[in-house]
């Protein structure tokens, strides 16, 4: 057995009944500064966090750090405990996803080539230049906070070096001792100095990841993990001291232990880009880009959320082998195009070094490595804006007026009218959006709630002496507006323009109301409207309308910003939450009844591409998604075959090739045929290790929602 074979034995054993002691850990911390300021108070939690877990190591594991030592099985901790514990942190509070918590990728890259000591010396002589400022009392808090934050880090990672040192005493095979006494040496080595090679780089990333998660952040990005970790690779193979083979064999350690994720709270969405071009446009893709997509297939399992970018001049080959990975059912990477992306992002004020050096977060997220704080968004659902036109405002579900009484359906005598009144709804429902993200993203005091370990890993917030989200980042936050339906929407406004307006089959207060009786006595004008045209099928009278909604929410959005300056994005890509959203939305003018799902993301919807994978390339290259500086996702479904036979492969291949010259954004691919996918769900005791691609992430078939595994089942399926 290989030693991935063996780790992942060790990491699929189901946990004994443990609890999880984070908050309690923390009190302690709490508990002993309760007069200090918070800040600092909080450091000293993290410090207890960090130091007072046990630290776990799988056996024959290389790069250490794990999760599972936050997790309890002693009678000693009782839930009366826990309970008092958390009744103090939460007093404290924290950030969350909605005030810029996580969804982050760090500067990694720095800290390889500073380490912990030159982390330190940083925030000692930012300590020094700043004592005389004029609020020097915050910024010198802040740097204690954070230099408390890191010194505790340093003391996890030592006290990993303790214990693999303690371990390898404990065993006779002398290839694990070896091992141990390995992993216990680069411990006590990065405690003090920065890593010099490639298996000391990628434990230091590992370990300070690991103390993310411990902090409870989610969706922590390893961001551009091929690009600061090739110098390492490239060194240590051109000394002698390192094979492919056995980078292939710490990466495949590394990443495996993401699955641990699922016994203790559900799969973490780790995403990680390789590829793409360098900060001097000169090209990115290098051998560890090969060795991560590699890794990612041998673990087979739904994480890291892997996406691949894809510049002018890529070769074939790395595409064919995105391919490969994806044709295993995994689902990923997903592939992304520079082309489109680092416009999309250089157009808001940022270096075009640092729109070039992008990464992901979450799932298809765009983000500054390292620059701006942790991202957040939200759901935009736009095609309830269209019922409430058809409404004069009000909801058809409820009656409520949820929107601007902005006429009659028999007012709008031309399309024309009709569309500038589904504008001014999506411009109140825009200026609503944005009054409830403001109140949420903007209720905590910064100096308050200061992240001092997470500061560490963002330029300039040392430098500045001001926590990540107080002004010390480079660049101000952004947030994604998450745009709903865009084919919905298409498709209605063109059965709108075509059935009532140009054929006059039907009045617009006829089809209000057809609407609002879920077409119950409707059926020939439902089928009417199903047999107009349809988004991706490359008919511009309908495709008209897509432009049309990406040039609206950018406009709509491009003149709100963040707390603190910075941009709204919006973004094409629903996760699943096209479900949820269509749960809010009475029938559509497209045939969709009521409470069904939305369209998917950027896709057509579902079933409705009816022309073939050619076709969808056309249509949706019409908009321009430079105006998408979040990101988009086209949700796309292949046989097997097709990746199974090289040259069916060669031909999707060419097909991505020309999606992306037209300016595609972004792509994504299942390969699992249909009657597998139904016998899944008939069978699930078969298909226990079945991954699939949902939106932005990939999942277990089995564990989704029924409603999740419905619409991935009525994706079109191309062969």
């Amino acid at each position: 057995m290989s030693r991935l074979s063996f780790l992942k034995a060790e990491v699929n054993k189901e946990p004994e009944k443990a609890k999880d002691i984070r908050k309690y850990l923390l009190f302690q911390g709490f508990a002993e500064h309760l007069d200090d300021p918070v800040s600092i108070a909080r450091a000293y939690a993290i410090q207890s966090l960090f130091t007072k877990h046990e630290k776990h190591i799988y056996k024959n594991d290389l790069i250490v750090g794990s999760i599972r030592g936050i997790f309890y099985t002693g009678d000693e901790i009782t839930d009366n405990d826990l309970d008092y514990a958390a009744r103090l942190v939460n007093s404290y509070g924290a950030n969350t996803f909605k005030t810029n918590a996580d969804h982050y990728a760090p500067n990694y890259e720095t800290f390889l080539s500073d380490g912990i000591s030159g982390t330190l010396d940083k925030i000692e002589k930012s300590a020094e230049k700043h004592k005389n400022d004029i609020d020097a009392q915050k910024k010198l808090d802040f740097l204690k906070a954070a230099k408390i934050s890191m010194q505790a880090f340093r003391e996890m990672v030592i006290q990993y070096g303790e214990k693999a040192r303690l371990m390898a005493l404990e065993i006779s095979d002398r290839t694990e001792r070896y091992n141990l006494l390995e992993i216990s040496r680069i411990c006590f080595k990065l405690a003090d100095e920065k890593p010099e090679t490639y298996r000391e780089a990628l434990q230091l990333i590992w370990l300070a990841h690991v103390a993310f998660v411990l902090e409870g952040r989610y969706a922590m990005a390893l961001g551009r993990l091929d690009q600061y970790l090739y110098p390492y690779y490239a060194n240590d193979v051109n000394k002698g001291i390192l094979t492919r083979d056995k980078a292939l064999e710490l990466m495949e350690c590394t990443l495996y232990k993401i699955y641990e994720h699922r016994y203790f709270g559900g799969d973490d969405v780790v995403n990680i880009a390789i590829a793409g071009v360098k900060r001097d446009g000169s090209p990115g893709l290098n051998e560890v880009s090969y060795i991560i997509l590699e890794a990612v297939r041998s673990c087979n399992i739904p994480g890291p959320n892997l996406s691949a970018r894809l510049y002018k001049g890529i070769p074939d080959e790395f595409i064919d082998e995105c391919l490969k990975v994806i044709g295993t059912g995994l689902g990923y990477p997903a592939m992304m195009n520079d082309e489109v992306n680092i416009p999309a992002l250089h157009r808001h004020g940022y270096s075009l070094e640092d729109s070039r050096n992008y990464c992901m977060v979450g799932c298809i997220e765009n983000f500054i490595t390292g620059k701006q704080p942790p991202w957040s968004d939200g759901r935009y659902n736009t095609p309830k804006y269209l019922e409430l036109a058809l409404n004069n405002g009000k909801c058809m579900l409820t009656g409520v007026q949820m929107g601007p009484k902005t006429g009659e359906p028999s007012e709008f005598d031309t399309m024309e009218k009709f569309i500038q009144a589904f504008k001014k709804q999506m411009i109140y429902g825009a200026a609503d959006y944005m009054a409830r993200f403001r109140n949420e993203n903007d209720r905590y005091n910064k100096t308050a709630y200061t992240q001092p370990f997470l500061s560490c890993f963002c330029d300039d917030c040392i430098e500045r002496g001001l926590d990540i989200n107080d002004g010390g980042a480079v660049y101000p936050s952004v947030h994604g507006a998450g745009c709903m339906g865009i084919a919905t929407v298409a498709d209605s406004l063109a059965a709108i323009e075509d059935v009532v307006y140009n054929k006059k089959m039907t009045t617009l207060t006829t089809l209000r109301d057809a609407l609002m009786a879920n077409f119950e006595g409707y059926d020939d004008l439902r089928n009417e409207l199903i047999r107009a045209p349809k988004y991706g099928n490359n008919i511009d009278f309908v495709d008209k309308y897509a432009v049309w909604y990406v040039d609206v929410h950018e406009e709509i959005f491009s003149k709100y910003r963040t707390r603190d300056g910075g941009p709204i994005y919006i973004a094409i890509a629903s996760n699943v939450n096209n479900i949820s959203a269509g749960r809010e939305v009475a029938a559509t003018p497209d045939g969709r009844k009521s409470r069904e799902p939305l369209s998917d993301a950027a896709s057509p919807a579902q079933g409705a591409d009816k022309r073939g994978p050619t076709a969808v390339v056309h249509s949706i290259t019409k908009p321009d998604y430079r105006k998408v500086s979040c990101g988009t996702v086209l949700n796309q479904k292949y046989s097997p075959e097709m990746f199974k036979n090289p040259e069916k492969r060669a031909k999707l291949l060419g097909l991505i090739k020309v999606y992306f010259s037209k300016g595609g954004q972004e792509i994504q691919i299942n390969s699992v045929s249909r009657e597998i996918l139904k016998d899944a769900m008939e069978n699930p005791q078969n298909y226990k290790n079945l991954v699939v691609r949902v939106s932005g992430f990939s999942a277990f078939y089995i564990t989704l929602d029924r409603a999740v595994q419905n619409d991935i089942l009525e994706r079109t399926e191309h062969g």
